[in-house]
């Protein structure tokens, strides 16, 4: 067989679908540990025997803790009258967690590789923890299960490259999004993997479709110190390439991503800042959980991620308001 003109992005593009797993199992050990609670996970990732520094479990909590606070917030500002996108779900589990505690969006929909989309639609279907949860929020009969696609009234995966912007806002349309309601993005470690280019065009389309929207983007911050390198050396060294890093230089690059495609009003912090106003009862419950030897290695970690915050809002409900 002729080698495939495409094997180097083929190659990229499998590395950065092996994050998926990186961060499943990184959340599932967290969560296994007691730093929050995820009922869900264990249905899509086996509990490998390999331990997880303390540091990385003290950022996942920062990451899964911080998202969450910004997406509580937008369903509480919208009273759940409103769209959530996931992009580049992998496998997560947010939208069982939303259905048991009942703040559920009108619509909750996941974008990914179909690679990966056929893998959860495949436990999904295989585990009723999982599927219950859909054919409880499901009214008629016509639940589409198909091999990289499902779609019920409340939640739909769809399989699409982010980097394809007509494919996805074709099967966006297909599968009923109503850019007329209120509409949060959300993306973890996602748009790092597309140009500046792409992941520019991604937002400023959503800009321009969607008159009133939230975008939460956790990524990598500060790139370009001696941390930042070596960062990118590791994952380099696993052909993973950081295509869009240089939006990662600082907070003030991250938020001129969206404030050169349309967005109103756009805020940024490190994970260090995050971690420091989320509630602190809790922060100090999770220290407790496991001896943490190096503060210093933490610190490094916290400031090389940041959680960025892009809001358009047409109807004034109030979403620059939502922050920490």
């Amino acid at each position: 067989a002729s080698k495939q003109p495409f094997a180097d992005s083929d190659t990229a593009d499998e590395a950065v679908r092996a994050t998926c797993d990186d961060a499943s199992i990184c959340k599932r050990f967290a969560s296994s540990k007691g730093y929050w609670t995820d009922l869900y996970l264990q249905y899509f990732v086996r509990q490998t025997g390999e331990r997880k520094a303390p540091e990385i479990n003290r950022g996942y909590y920062g990451r899964v803790k911080g998202v969450n606070h910004l997406l509580d917030a937008f369903l509480k500002k919208t009273q759940c009258d409103c769209q959530v996108v996931n992009l580049g779900a992998g496998l997560d589990t947010t939208f069982w967690r939303l259905k048991d505690e009942n703040i559920m969006p009108k619509k909750y929909f996941e974008v990914d590789f179909p690679m990966i989309v056929a893998r959860k639609i495949h436990h999904i279907k295989a585990k009723p923890p999982l599927s219950k949860p859909l054919i409880e929020t499901h009214s008629n009969d016509s639940l589409l299960l198909e091999g990289h696609n499902l779609d019920s009234d409340k939640f739909c995966v769809i399989s699409a490259d982010l980097r394809d912007l007509s494919t996805l806002e074709d099967k966006l349309k297909k599968f009923h999004i109503n850019p007329v309601l209120p509409t949060l993005f959300m993306s973890e470690c996602v748009l790092v993997y597309m140009t500046a280019e792409q992941s520019s065009k991604l937002v400023r389309w959503i800009a321009d479709t969607f008159p009133t929207a939230m975008f939460i983007n956790y990524e990598q911050v500060n790139m370009d110190d001696r941390f930042g390198q070596i960062m990118i050396e590791n994952l380099q060294r696993r052909q993973c390439n950081l295509a869009g890093v240089d939006l990662c230089q600082s907070l003030d690059s991250q938020k001129e991503r969206f404030l050169s495609t349309g967005w109103e009003s756009v805020n940024a912090l490190d994970m260090m800042a995050v971690y420091s106003m989320l509630p602190q009862e809790d922060v100090a419950r999770i220290e407790r959980l496991e001896f943490l030897d190096e503060k210093e290695l933490l610190q490094q970690l916290l400031q090389h991620y940041c959680i960025c915050w892009a809001v358009k809002d047409k109807l004034n409900l109030g979403l620059t308001q939502i922050g920490f």
